[in-house]
């Protein structure tokens, strides 16, 4: 059938299937305007919290994801206003039947019935977490790492460890699709210390994804280094091979998919980055450790509030230094995300920057250098990145 949307036929629709609690999920998409301060996606779904029935809300702003619970009469409300000022298209799913919605440019909705797609829906929002690897199931490297016993089980003391083993494999999970296919896939995780998720991504690639990779860890650390390529041989990871050496004097390879660098110390970090720009890796995952440069450099009267604090000034420095290595690899030909890496109860170093290849407009790279240039003028900066880049930036900085 087709409604007009002025006739309040979508409102109708979403009160009758959220009061009747029927609705198991509504999606929206392909907006109307392209105003950056709209989602570009908006996901409903009934949830329990606290024993009540409460509608979540999931916004995709860009990079970033926002939640928000409302309760039934908002719910509909809302939902039926999305479609009305923000989007042109909707998905909501019941058990007994989909309804498609199309609205046109004149303003008129096509509701569509359809067969039903989804039967049902988890309403728990503390339901448990869903890994990657699951507990239960033995992995080799996890159990030989002491983080599962022969089992499965993960053991009480590495839980924390096992979460964030998961976690970055998500990340991982997420530029897959970026790397080649037709042809072998070179890894390198820079400061790889004792290397459970330099495994973990082995692993992963390997024998999950199934790909054929080729993984170097690099330390600085002998002993480590020992321990690992020992480990590496007992499970017989015969393309994951570990080396003794520094970041910013590795020549050994001259060309690079994926570049790793977790905790690497202060411009240790910068120095990873650099060589993943000219090695031309597709990928990018980098969570940076202390971070000390921009620390003595920050000088602004109008911070003064901030930078008179030595903690206040530590963490903004370190915001600033991670800002900086994102907008400055956006300038060399990626796109660049900060997102967790973990929780920050765990640690408080758990931002990652996420960089993957990808080609940008001259008018784009334009208006990214002169908001770095005025951002890195107003804190007085001089970043070690933007000076070990500088044969790229040619003609924006």
């Amino acid at each position: 059938m087709t409604d007009n949307l002025n006739d309040d036929n979508l409102y109708r629709l979403a009160v009758e299937l959220i009061h009747n609690e029927t609705l198991l999920q509504a999606t929206l998409s392909n907006k109307r305007r392209k105003e950056p301060q709209h989602a570009d996606k908006v996901k409903m779904k009934p949830v329990i919290l606290k024993g009540e029935r409460k509608y979540q809300f999931t916004y995709q702003v860009g990079p970033k994801v926002i939640h928000e619970n409302r309760n039934a009469d908002q719910a509909a409300d809302h939902l039926a206003q999305l479609l009305r000022e923000q989007f042109k298209q909707g998905l909501w799913q019941t058990a007994e039947a989909d309804y498609q919605i199309l609205v046109n440019k004149k303003g008129k909705a096509a509701i569509l019935k359809k067969p039903a797609t989804k039967k049902t829906i988890e309403l728990s929002h503390n339901r448990k977490k869903k890994y990657l690897l699951e507990e239960g199931t033995p992995v080799p490297y996890l159990v030989e790492l002491g983080v599962m016993n022969a089992q499965g089980k993960v053991l009480a003391a590495k839980y924390d460890k096992f979460r964030q083993i998961n976690r970055f494999l998500e990340l991982v999970d997420d530029v897959v699709s970026e790397l080649p296919r037709n042809r072998p896939i070179t890894v390198i995780d820079f400061g790889c210390g004792k290397s459970y998720l330099t495994f973990a991504m082995y692993h992963y690639l390997t024998y999950i994804k199934k790909l054929n990779v080729r993984a170097i860890g690099l330390d600085l650390k002998e002993d480590v280094i020992a321990h690992c390529s020992s480990l590496a041989a007992k499970l017989q990871y015969t393309n994951l091979n570990f080396y003794v050496g520094d970041i910013s004097q590795y020549n050994d390879i001259n060309e690079v998919d994926m570049v790793v660098t977790l905790h690497a110390c202060d411009t240790a970090t910068d120095a990873a980055l650099d060589k993943a720009v000219r090695w031309g890796a597709r990928v990018i995952l980098s969570v940076p450790c202390c971070q000390h440069e921009l620390f003595k450099q920050l000088d602004n009267p109008v911070l003064a509030p901030m930078l008179e604090h030595g903690i206040i000034k530590e963490r903004l420095s370190a915001l600033a230094t991670d800002s900086v290595r994102a907008r400055l690899l956006e300038l060399v030909g990626y796109k660049s995300q900060i997102v967790e890496f973990i929780d920050l109860e765990h640690t408080p170093k758990n931002l990652l920057i996420r960089a993957v290849r990808q080609a940008v407009s001259e008018e784009s790279l334009r208006k990214l250098a002169a908001e770095y240039k005025q951002f890195k003028q107003f804190l007085h900066i001089d970043p070690y990145l933007e000076r070990a880049l500088q044969d790229r930036l040619q003609g924006l900085l």
